[in-house]
């Protein structure tokens, strides 16, 4: 099977008529026709096999993933996804039907749901890696940014934390995970509507991808203030209070990553607009002017935690 008649089985199809797409997969570059008063929003990331995901992961749940974290992306920014491009790297093992079959249907699953239309990308040969990259749109003044939470905003998160680590260190152990966090490990949820309905509340915002202290760090970096985060206040799954020594609760908790949560902040003039959206969402905590993050247990004791977050490099 060629590079080109791979493109047009697998992947042609995602390029659905209509969405902007003035011209998709087959030529040079694609033409695409953003909506009026509207920015651009852009976002890529890659997942690399032995790294991101097992060699021997199911392949639909890689096509999945991989266009999910992408679109948390655009959730973080409030932003509508509506495009992306996708570059794959193969190696002869992936370049059957039934490797590229289940990642075209896990891929396509997410575009499904979500509206994106496959654009662009390359194909090309080389260790496995998958890199999309997602165009979306904002009308423009309407995103949110992670550099504008003021002393005094609440923080809050999108859902539980802590699933998807706890699953990935059970299966390194040779253990089954519960099927709850194994689903958040391998097809994380991007919180698209939550995202949008925050404009013109949250003050700031990010999806957490690398645990919990991490991000947040990065949130309070960007508008120069600091945090205290309740840790008893923080969302988990069941499994994490039965299965887990405290030690690896809070890792998991804290710095796990793979949540693709939002964390964000509202003023407390914006707490009775957020309350009307209707979605459940978790206040963990408020921000301080001081530029410190501290975590703190129910009985007002300070909490160390032994790592803020996944450290790429």
């Amino acid at each position: 099977m060629t590079e080109f008649e791979a493109i047009e089985k697998y992947f042609a199809d995602l390029t659905p008529a209509g969405r902007g797409v003035m011209l998709g997969i087959g030529d040079d570059a694609a033409l695409l026709e953003p909506g009026p008063d509207s920015c651009l929003v852009v976002s890529t990331d890659t997942l690399v096999s032995g790294v991101h995901f097992f060699p021997d992961a199911d392949p639909a749940d890689i096509g999945y993933k991989a266009l999910a974290v992408n679109l948390s992306d655009m959730a973080a920014m409030a932003a509508l996804p509506r495009w992306f491009t996708l570059a794959l790297t193969l190696s002869e093992t992936e370049m059957t039907h039934k490797w590229l079959e289940g990642f075209a249907r896990g891929l396509g699953q997410v575009a499904g749901e979500y509206g994106v239309a496959l654009v662009g990308g390359d194909l090309c040969k080389g260790p496995l890696a998958v890199t999309i990259q997602v165009l979306g749109e904002c009308p423009k003044g309407r995103e949110i940014r992670r550099s504008g939470a003021a002393a005094g905003d609440h923080i809050y998160v999108s859902g539980e934390l802590g699933s998807a680590a706890f699953a990935l260190e059970m299966l390194k152990s040779g253990r089954t995970p519960h099927p709850d966090c194994l689903a958040r490990l391998l097809r994380p949820v991007p919180r698209i509507e939550l995202g949008l309905s925050l404009r013109g509340i949250a003050s700031a915002m990010i999806d957490i991808s690398d645990g919990l202290l991490g991000d947040l760090g990065h949130l309070l970096d960007a508008g120069n203030v600091g945090a205290r985060v309740d840790i008893d206040a923080i969302p988990f799954h069941e499994r994490l209070g039965t299965e887990c020594d405290p030690a690896q609760k809070w890792r998991c908790i804290l710095s796990g990553g793979d949540d693709y949560e939002l964390c964000f902040t509202v003023p407390p003039a914006k707490l009775q607009e957020l309350e009307r959206i209707g979605t459940p969402v978790y206040r963990i905590g408020e921000i301080l002017a001081e530029k410190e993050l501290r975590c703190i247990r129910n009985d007002g004791t300070k909490y160390v935690p032994g790592q803020a977050g996944y450290v790429h490099f």
